[in-house]
């Protein structure tokens, strides 16, 4: 995946995503470790038809959102992401041009709660019609290779005591039912 100069890589990171029942318990343990948060926001993520991993646009008010595509294998385990991410400053109206050319495959709109912890971000998220999720996301830098991030975050998994039994392998797009699809 490139953008701007051919070969440069635009980001990449690590990450793992587990169901939770108790949201509270995993906050008390992040609180912990972290070296900054909680932000909380309120995100809604309309999907896009691609042929070729993920496209959304994350709406966080009326003048303030971004447009993010990324693409990562489906596994439970930690793994790497590649994304790109464009700001907007015009989301509903960007969201429209999306809409009609490209199709919407469906909505998230969730509570996310952000720590961060060295170069990690731990996402607490509430999300409707699915439940509560933790995402460890390991921000890679240049150098870093796949295996150093998932070294870390099995570490901060461990920490904040979730289960290899609870990963979840998929998007939060494709847990949903079709009936949840709604916009």
């Amino acid at each position: 995946m490139t953008a701007g100069k051919p070969g440069s890589l635009v980001g990449r990171n690590v990450e793992i995503k587990a169901r939770v029942s108790d949201l509270a318990l995993i906050q008390k343990r992040a609180e912990m470790i972290v070296d900054s948060g909680p932000s909380v926001t309120k995100q809604e993520d309309t999907f896009f038809q691609c042929p070729n991993g993920y496209l959304k646009l994350r709406r966080f008010s009326e003048t303030e959102g971004e447009l993010i595509y990324y693409r990562r294998p489906d596994s439970a385990e930690a793994r790497e992401s590649q994304y790109i991410r464009s700001p907007s400053h015009d989301p509903r109206s960007l969201c429209e041009v999306l809409s009609n050319s490209l199709g919407v495959r469906g909505v998230i709109r969730k509570r996310r709660t952000l720590y961060i912890v060295g170069q990690t971000r731990i996402h607490l998220d509430d999300v409707e019609s699915l439940g509560s999720f933790v995402e460890i996301e390991v921000v890679l830098s240049p150098r870093q290779t796949v295996s150093e991030g998932i070294h870390i975050a099995n570490e901060i998994m461990e920490k904040l005591g979730i289960s290899k039994n609870d990963l979840v392998e998929k998007a939060y797009i494709e847990l949903l039912k079709p009936t949840d699809n709604k916009i």
